[in-house]
């Protein structure tokens, strides 16, 4: 019973993943699911889909393990977060598709709202931006477009939920409508001070407070599956968003710990402690992990591009086959050339957030080819990392810190990327021997609370790295460098 089994519902795929008792992998299964485009800008999910493939993914992973439901303890969810649902409690029929964490729609509503000087108080309540990216106003879209929704909100008869919430739904048979922290902090409805949800934003926004989940602990209990799902019942004792499940997985229990997940794009998470702490530099205040109903905090910054770029290099501009070729390449690249990439394909991210400027390549000579691309693609990661970080210090300097970044996701396998990055930031960079780190994370908070798997000091411990990479750039070359990307970067921004 020591098995755990993780349910990571992610933007373009559902994986299901086992875990044995000592925290390694036994099965994964993955299943991907279309992406719809209703309108430029607009990224929706058929709900059913994201049911239906973490469902068979589960099974799938259980089979792949060569298990029986009674052989898992317990199951954790992570998801992709800020996706938005609303759903009939008596059918558990969607009254309109998901709109994903991608969607732009009510951008000119958050301009709105921005104009009338209301994100001031949003920023306070919920530590976020007035943004289409959070899921309130994507609420707010559904409740304006579908006829007589808001009046059966009113009355109950509707349910609001990300994605955990409408996978924890339709686990336990409609028997249980909650959220954990960490997702209800990332809807822009939620006050992570007082750790309800605001009433104030919820009117402000006309949506009432009938739809809203319940609101729990990261490791608490959220209902048993459907006996006919499995094969048996199996208790639900875990969930977080994405970001704050890697979190977790990488053990960054401490405040001051720093995480980077390098995917498509880049999230940087830093605990701050029991203590919120408000940004001066665009970055996002939030919940890590709530645990005995305490919540610890943590500073996020995101990178628009990351892992995207090498996807660039490769069906952009056709320079590789695929992408660990950016490594060899990277390493052969002509020393004396200075390419500066800014991959602002979608505008700069943190902290910038300038969604509207393009991106540029600067010092190119007739010499320029394939290696000093990819070599400016791999280190246009690292530089994008520092300025995430130097906003982080900005907002929440510690005497004597040295921080020691902990990192997964795709990229984090690049040994050239990971040695730059370290360069760059002038700070160790640890890579874990378990990448999964996400689904690690969840799985970790199912099992500590079922009792199988070890307390938090215990789980920090046994975290183990693969690979540390440690600074080898002197100070003036690595200031000469990180100068020079600052100039690029203005040359963008057209300051």
């Amino acid at each position: 019973m020591g098995y755990i089994l993780a349910l990571d519902q992610g933007t373009t795929s559902s994986r299901g993943i086992v875990f044995d008792a000592q925290m390694q992998i036994s099965a994964i299964a993955q299943e991907e699911f279309p992406q719809h485009y209703p309108a430029s800008g607009w990224v929706e999910h058929d709900p059913s889909d994201l049911w239906a493939t973490t469902a068979a993914t589960a099974r799938a992973a259980i089979e792949k393990a060569g298990l029986h439901a009674s052989d898992i303890a317990a199951i954790g969810i992570t998801n992709q977060r800020e996706t938005t649902l609303i759903w009939d409690r008596k059918t558990g029929k969607p009254i309109h598709n998901a709109i994903v964490w991608q969607d732009r729609r009510t951008a000119d509503f958050c301009a709105q709202l921005r104009a009338d000087g209301h994100e001031q108080m949003i920023t306070a309540r919920t530590g976020l931006l007035a943004d289409p990216y959070f899921s309130a106003t994507k609420v707010k879209y559904i409740l304006d477009q579908v006829d007589g929704s808001r009046d059966r909100a009113r009355k109950g008869e509707l349910a609001f939920g990300t994605v955990d919430s409408w996978l924890i739904w339709n686990l336990t048979g409609g028997r249980v409508h909650a959220t954990d922290a960490t997702n209800a902090a990332r809807t822009m409805l939620y006050d992570i001070h007082k750790g309800r949800w605001s009433q104030t934003i919820c009117g402000l926004l006309d949506i009432p407070m009938e739809l809203l989940p319940d609101v729990r602990d990261c490791a608490a209990d959220f209902g048993t599956t459907r006996a006919d799902l499995f094969g048996r019942e199996i208790p639900i004792l875990g969930v977080a968003g994405d970001q704050q499940a890697a979190t977790i997985g990488q053990a960054c229990f401490t405040p001051g710990m720093l995480k980077s997940t390098y995917g498509t794009g880049c999230f940087a998470v830093l605990n701050t402690g029991e203590t919120p702490v408000a940004s001066s530099n665009k970055l996002l205040t939030t919940i890590a992990y709530q645990l005995d109903g305490t919540p610890t905090y943590a500073l996020e910054g995101s990178i628009f591009i990351a892992g995207a770029v090498v996807q660039w290099l490769r069906d952009g501009i056709k320079i590789i086959r695929a992408a660990p070729e950016t490594q060899a390449l990277a390493e052969t690249a002509d020393p004396s050339q200075d390419l500066v990439l800014v991959p602002a394909f979608v505008g700069l991210g943190a902290p910038y957030w300038k969604p509207e400027v393009r991106g540029a390549i600067f010092g190119l000579t007739r010499n320029s080819g394939p290696a000093e691309f990819a070599r400016a693609a791999l280190e246009s990661v690292g530089y994008q990392t520092r300025d995430l970080l130097e906003a982080m210090q900005a907002d929440w300097a510690r005497e004597g810190a040295q921080p020691v970044l902990r990192v997964d996701g795709g990229m984090a396998a690049n040994d050239y990327a990971m040695q730059f990055l370290s360069d760059i930031i002038a700070a160790p960079v640890d890579r874990p021997q378990v990448l999964e780190t996400t689904a690690l994370g969840a799985a970790w908070l199912a099992g500590m609370h079922a009792g199988v798997w070890p307390g938090m000091q215990e789980f920090a411990k046994g975290w183990a790295v693969e690979r540390q990479f440690t600074p080898q750039m002197e100070d003036a070359p690595r200031k000469a460098r990180y100068d020079r990307w600052k100039r690029a970067v203005g040359a963008v921004l057209g300051v």
